[in-house]
């Protein structure tokens, strides 16, 4: 049987992470698995936990918050599988999740990525995924099929093409993987696994869905609901993503539509709710697009 290297990535959630490994030692697969766990820079040092519990995993620890991309990376770069399975640790897995993903892949070589159905681990009953519609590159604006619908079997047996595979759970191939690369960390959090899959696509591979496959995620623990490092990085990544992958006219209609449009509206909104800090926060995430490359590493907010 093919090897399947399970990544994810730790960052001041131990509770969390040894639900999910608790989640995967309970989980019967006919494959091999290779489980790789980073700590991305935690403030204590998660290891000895993690390794008397489970002994037979891969731990590796940054020294530093490197972000979804950066953190995620590292595991990529010492897996081993011929599949690479990257899921939050905010996650568990339900029957057949792996098989399901791994089966898609083997039995049609155009797929570079998959994801399964995702659903609310606090409320298994609502959908979070099962699709992303595409981008429209003027508005930087699409829609997460099924999201907050009550599940009803509406969205069973779909395997196919999807606009973009989700950070929490996606399924790379290594064929895909050596094309394009891992993913880009300048984006640090959000975005990031949309930009792999617009490099997995000019790749020449087909981004796929299968509802099948189901994982449960308990969503934002790592930042929150409704914080300023979100809606930092939400509103410069959202201008990022454009910038690396949109025409030259789709990037400048944009601008002008996020810049005369959709800031004026966010700040008006966030006095209205109480966050009037925000404005600032998402002063400087334009600011940041306007004054650095498209391939720069400088966050422009402390963490």
């Amino acid at each position: 049987m093919s090897l399947i290297s399970i990544i994810t990535v730790n960052f001041n959630q131990p509770e969390a992470t040894l639900a999910l490994l608790k989640s995967i030692a309970d989980y019967d697969s006919k494959f091999d698995l290779e489980i790789i766990v980073v700590d991305n820079g935690s403030k204590e040092n998660p290891e000895p936990l993690f390794l008397s519990a489970y002994p037979g995993i891969t731990f590796i620890r940054s020294a530093k918050n490197l972000g979804f991309a950066g953190g995620n990376n590292l595991g990529i770069d010492v897996a081993k599988g011929d599949l690479l399975f990257l899921v939050n640790n905010d996650t568990e897995f339900r029957p057949e999740l792996i098989e399901q993903l791994a089966d898609t892949l083997k039995g049609n070589n155009r797929i570079g990525i998959i994801s399964p159905k995702i659903l609310y681990f606090d409320a298994p009953e609502i959908i979070q995924y099962v699709g992303f519609t595409p981008m429209n590159y003027y508005t930087c604006r699409n829609r997460c099929v099924g999201q907050f619908e009550i599940d009803e079997g509406q969205y069973d047996h779909i395997i196919g093409p999807t606009g973009y595979a989700h950070g929490a759970a996606m399924m790379i191939t290594r064929e895909a993987l050596e094309k394009t690369g891992a993913m880009a960390e300048n984006f640090f959090l959000y975005y990031e696994e949309m930009d792999w899959c617009e490099l997995i696509k000019k790749a020449g591979f087909e981004i796929w869905v299968n509802t099948n496959a189901v994982i449960l995620h308990k969503e934002s623990l790592s930042v929150g609901k409704n914080s300023a490092l979100k809606e930092y990085f939400m509103n410069r990544n959202r201008i990022l993503f454009i910038r690396r992958n949109a025409g030259l006219l789709q990037t400048l209609f944009f601008m002008i539509y996020f810049v005369l449009f959709v800031a004026p509206r966010n700040i008006m909104k966030y006095f209205k709710d109480g966050y009037a800090a925000y404005s600032k926060v998402l002063l400087s995430a334009i600011w940041w697009n306007f004054t650095h490359s498209k391939s720069s590493k400088e966050l422009g907010y402390k963490l």
